[in-house]
């Protein structure tokens, strides 16, 4: 018995003895050539952290404190982990304290950046003259070295809103410039109010540009270090130390890199937990008003 091949015919109707090939719709060829695009990029940042992050997991789960060399390489199964929820002399600020702080810090830190920038991103996106000398004007804050900025509200205690409300004020501006006008005249003509427009319409279709912005604020501010190495250095009596400070401190002055290890890789999970909370909850909230 012979094996007959499957044949495709030709435009002519002669088998060509190929499969032809599925061309793929516009919309695939361009999901591939973004792909292309941020392929390099991608590969260059996974580069970049992989090794950084193995290492710190390599450290949490071995003992490596320097002052004592002789346990350096050894497994430590959860030890370090447990170090978090424990007080000791010995040890930098006690990790949970620390955490309600940072996430005190973060909340009023961000809610502050989001009212002031909205409002700013309202103001800018109508007509005046001079508007485009403010739209530039904003950049300053964010424009200045996080160190002077530091300096100068050092006696305040309000650096960080100052110097990061921009960034939020130019995203949301940005989102507002997308949004069609033609929908406000709309509202108009059905007789809405400016505040029912203002929650009707340009909060939710705003919903894409805050939640870049928040994402990006509040990943900055939960992890943040310099602000406060520069303003308090942790103190008066820890008073003031963050998360990344006390990672900080693990590292450099109590050089427990075992330790530190195990905060870094809870600073890493806690980090992805909020930005997936944030993409969680406004996908959902953007597909409901589809």
């Amino acid at each position: 018995m012979t094996a007959v091949s499957e044949q495709v015919p030709s435009a002519g109707g002669a088998p060509t003895g190929r499969r032809q090939r599925r061309s793929l719709s516009p919309e695939a060829q361009d999901r591939r050539f973004g792909y292309g695009l941020v392929a390099p990029v991608v590969i260059v940042l996974a580069a970049i952290t992989a090794y950084p992050l193995f290492y710190n997991v390599w450290n949490s789960f071995h003992h490596d404190y320097k002052l004592d060399p002789a346990s350096v390489g050894t497994f430590a199964g959860l030890s370090n982990y447990q170090k978090i929820f424990q007080s000791s002399p010995l040890l930098p600020p006690p990790f949970v304290p620390t955490l309600v702080r940072t996430l005190g810090f973060t909340v009023v830190a961000v809610a502050i950046e989001l009212v002031i920038g909205l409002a700013l991103a309202l103001v800018m996106d109508k007509p005046f003259r001079g508007r485009g000398l403010v739209r530039v004007a904003i950049f300053v804050p964010w424009a200045v070295p996080t160190v002077v900025s530091a300096e100068l509200w050092g006696a305040i205690l309000a650096a960080d809103a100052w110097r990061n409300t921009p960034f939020i004020a130019i995203v949301l501006l940005a989102g507002l410039q997308v949004i069609p006008r033609d929908i406000y005249e709309a509202s108009r003509v059905d007789g809405a109010s400016a505040l029912q427009t203002f929650w009707r319409l340009t909060i939710p279709l705003l919903k894409p540009a805050l939640m870049v912005a928040l994402i990006f604020r509040t990943l900055q501010t939960f992890l943040i270090f310099d602000v406060v190495y520069i303003m308090t250095g942790g103190g008066p009596a820890d008073s003031t130390s963050v998360l990344s400070y006390l990672d900080w401190r693990a590292f450099l002055v109590e050089t427990d890199y075992g330790y530190g290890g195990a905060v870094s890789v809870a600073l890493v999970i806690m980090a992805l937990a909020i930005a997936a909370i944030y993409v969680r909850v406004f996908r959902t909230d953007y597909e409901v008003t589809q």
